[in-house]
């Protein structure tokens, strides 16, 4: 019960802290960006230029009641970098986002229309840019 608090409250956070940085100039949400990969998922050295592979394998250092709430963090930090980058870096990481949110989507016992919306948006705009 104390654990499923303390992800409750991360989670909120998470999102709280999110909604602030994208609300900032854009040279000040790179800067936060990078801190909210440290403190919520891990190194951002690592998990930006890492392998959609190895980063899901970094994610079982992580407890099992808390590796989808994590995986779910890290592709909406994904998802809200790909938005201040331009191509190929935006494509690579929306890859990465949809990976992501698409694993949670097919392991999460959760519905989440917010997820499929933005499954559905990474696709489109990876469809797009391959023409």
């Amino acid at each position: 019960m104390l654990e499923r608090d303390y992800i409750m409250r991360l989670i909120r956070e998470f999102t709280e802290a999110l909604e602030l940085l994208l609300k900032k100039d854009i040279r000040k949400q790179k800067t936060e960006i990078q801190k909210m990969y440290d403190q919520y998922v891990g190194p951002y050295s690592f998990y930006n230029t890492a392998a959609i592979e190895d980063v899901m394998e970094s994610m079982e250092q992580f407890h099992p009641d808390e590796r989808i709430h994590r995986m779910e963090m890290l592709a909406e930090l994904y998802y809200a970098e790909a938005g201040m980058q331009s191509s190929p870096i935006r494509n690579m990481l929306l890859e990465k986002a949809y990976a992501l949110f698409d694993f949670i989507d097919n392991h999460d016992k959760t519905y989440n229309i917010n997820r499929l919306a933005k499954i559905a948006e990474i696709k489109k705009i990876l469809w797009n840019s391959s023409k």
